[in-house]
């Protein structure tokens, strides 16, 4: 059963239903809480006091949680090159970073502003005062959130951009399958790997990249699934730039698929053309070409050809991915970054203020 904790999360940013601002679902759940300080102390003025700081440091302590959330999917564990590759080119460059820093100010208005009324509580006051103070708190509160409400929306959007794609593990070799639509990647894929992606009979079928696994001898290999190229310099559909970025960031070695039949509905020259232009512009990247149908269609061409529905030539193409992956060295893992305090501090509520001295107690 969902706690009540659970209940207020599902209300935040990154849950806000359509038409809904982010800052108003935070300040919601952040003045939930508040409200129900129930303060202890021997006197009215005591408990007037107490009450004023319970709700001003519960309601920041709620909203710093929302906003750590908001951040955590980029910071914890942390993005690999490849994921802010793909970030940037869906969704502009520095446009995350953007965001993240926006967020981060806004964490440390927040502190600053409920530290200063804290201060004003304890150098003493009326009870009026001490509600005035909580008034002014809750109001600069919801003005620094409504100035980052973009940039919630925009960090809610790419966080589950990412959820919606495989992670791929920065220590083992990755086998790019790529080419232009309905060139017979998928099935290339399925037939070498434990993914499962959608395959048929026409084009872009494969609309985002998808990752499957196969041992290679002693060597455990991630292969990706791209969607297709049409091989347009600079006009790419999103589903082509996930293709482009996969295979210039993330390839160890492309497995480059051509259809001899043109049962894609491509010629074959549009094909070489756009292999052509990714062996000039990635010359480190080892590119392998296979014509694949083949038991459809034989040409002479020279390269290797394979049928992922006979399973013709696979274990020929297994053979010359090894033989790629040969120089390849398992990455070095780089040392931890150094946390941030505002993004990686405790997610739980801040620890409540000690009770205020009573008159006699200070006695």
């Amino acid at each position: 059963m969902p706690t009540r904790k659970g209940r207020e999360d599902r209300g935040a940013a990154g849950s806000a239903g359509p038409g809904v601002r982010p800052s108003s679902a935070i300040v919601d759940a952040a003045f939930r809480k508040a409200y129900r300080a129930t303060p202890h102390g021997e006197t009215p003025f005591d408990r007037a006091r107490r009450r004023a700081q319970l709700k001003i440091v519960r309601s920041s302590a709620v909203t710093l949680r929302h906003l750590r959330l908001a951040a955590r999917p980029f910071v914890k564990p942390g993005l690999t090159d490849f994921e802010r590759r793909l970030i940037a080119k869906t969704f502009g460059s520095g446009t995350l970073e953007r965001s993240l820093g926006r967020v981060a100010r806004a964490e440390t208005r927040i502190r600053g502003a409920s530290q200063e009324e804290q201060r004003r509580l304890h150098a003493g006051g009326t009870r009026d005062e001490f509600a005035a103070s909580v008034r002014r708190f809750y109001g600069r509160l919801a003005s620094f959130l409504r100035e980052i409400d973009d940039d919630l929306r925009q960090l809610a959007d790419i966080a589950l951009y990412l959820k919606r794609r495989p992670r791929l593990t920065p220590d083992e070799p990755v086998v790019v399958i790529a080419g232009f639509p309905n060139v017979g990647k998928s099935s290339l894929v399925a037939a070498m790997s434990t993914a499962k992606p959608k395959i048929a009979d026409f084009p872009f079928t494969t609309l985002s990249i998808a990752v499957g696994h196969a041992d290679l001898g002693f060597d455990r290999l991630q292969v990706l699934d791209t969607p297709g190229v049409l091989g347009r310099a600079r006009q790419h559909n999103p589903a082509e730039v996930e293709a482009e970025t996969a295979v210039q960031y993330a390839a160890t070695v492309v497995v480059f698929v051509l259809d001899p039949t043109e049962r894609c509905g491509y010629p074959m020259p549009e094909q070489e053309k756009l292999l052509a232009r990714w062996r000039s512009e990635l010359p480190a990247v080892p590119i392998l070409e296979v014509e694949t149908k083949a038991d459809l269609l034989r040409t002479s061409s020279g390269r290797p050809a394979i049928s992922a529905g006979t399973g013709e030539g696979l274990e020929a193409l297994r053979a010359a991915i090894q033989l790629a992956l040969a120089t390849w060295q398992r990455p070095v893992p780089e040392p931890p970054p150094e946390p941030d305090a505002m993004l990686l501090g405790d997610l739980g509520d801040a620890e409540e203020p000690p009770p205020t001295p009573t008159r006699r107690a200070a006695k």
